[in-house]
């Protein structure tokens, strides 16, 4: 009797298989947990160590509530799921926030034990670099998303020593929407109540994300300061409290929609991020809760489409 059950489970898996082609979804899981860090290098003076770190060098460490995303991707079962969720909740309780939660984070692993050799720091990025290999031998892990603050995180892919790092911050300007060569009318026509000749305002929220591969020892993509003090410099200052078709002069001509602005703060952090060491990935500006843009910084891989249209090689017999 219940091997004629097995068999009529067996045909049930073999019907859903052959009705159900293979998906593969990406599901997200969301975790929590509190602790302390210091930056601090033994091989540095504390004069070295206060210069590179600051006050994140104050003994005996600051912390944070750390924000932590896992994604992982598969294809889905029987029972529509790529992984049971109670299931990665305990890995990721048991093999991260149970052992991170309330620590001390350059003690808790050795990873981070810095008297140790081959370890560095517990900054963002490295911290996601961690936590990927401590999870991917149990899940099938395609990024690991770990909130600092609210204005700072990192993402981290499996790619060896390298990360993402974003900020995000703010600046408040005014702008119209409207070509120079239209009437009032005709840009009404285009733009709606955007193309009114007093202009609207907005707060816009802007996120930077760069690309570096992390120092071993300080377990940095590129220092933090720096990158603020670029994004401040080159975006925030000349921008805040303007109205950017008149003040910013690359609007003189160019209609400052979201789209156009995310696409010119990326020109102008290009070199600044590469100044830093690090590489510009993507720029998103988000004008309102309803409206962003983004734009990424890197030469996008040649799509498919365009290596169809290519003459075709031959092999070789």
């Amino acid at each position: 009797m219940v091997y004629a059950e097995e068999k009529r489970l067996i045909k049930v898996n073999i019907r859903f298989a052959l009705l159900v082609p293979a998906m593969k979804c990406t599901i997200n899981r969301r975790a929590q947990f509190s602790a302390s860090h210091r930056y601090w290098l033994p091989e540095l003076s504390d004069v070295d160590n206060q210069a590179k770190f600051g006050r994140c060098t104050r003994a005996p460490g600051h912390g944070h509530n750390y924000e932590l995303f896992v994604s992982m991707e598969g294809d889905l079962d029987e029972y529509g799921m790529v992984l049971n969720l109670s299931d990665v909740k305990k890995v990721i309780k048991q093999e991260v926030t149970e052992q991170l939660d309330f620590s001390y984070l350059n003690d808790v692993w050795p990873e981070f034990q810095i008297d140790r050799s081959g370890a560095g720091l517990p900054t963002t990025e490295n911290i996601a670099r961690v936590i990927w290999q401590r999870l991917a031998p149990h899940l099938p892990i395609t990024n690991v998303q770990l909130f600092e603050t609210s204005t700072l995180w990192a993402d981290y892919q499996g790619n060896d020593m390298e990360a993402y790092l974003t900020i995000s911050t703010h600046f408040s300007a005014a702008h119209r929407l409207a070509l120079p060569t239209l009437t009032l009318e005709q840009n009404s026509e285009i733009y709606g109540l955007c193309a009114r000749e007093n202009g609207h305002g907005h707060n816009y929220h802007l996120e930077v994300t760069i690309k570096g591969k992390m120092d071993p020892r300080t377990g940095m993509i590129a220092d933090l300061v720096e990158f603020q003090n670029a994004v401040k410099a080159h975006v925030v200052k000349p921008f805040d409290h303007t109205f950017l078709n008149k003040d910013i002069p690359y609007f003189a001509e160019v209609v400052p929609t979201a789209e156009n602005i995310a696409v010119h703060i990326r020109d102008l952090l290009r070199q600044p991020i590469q100044e830093i060491g690090a590489s510009l990935h993507k720029v998103k500006l988000i004008e309102s809760p309803n409206n962003s843009a983004e734009v990424y910084c890197e030469e996008p891989a040649e799509s498919n489409v365009e290596q169809a249209m290519k003459t075709p090689e031959l092999a070789a017999v």
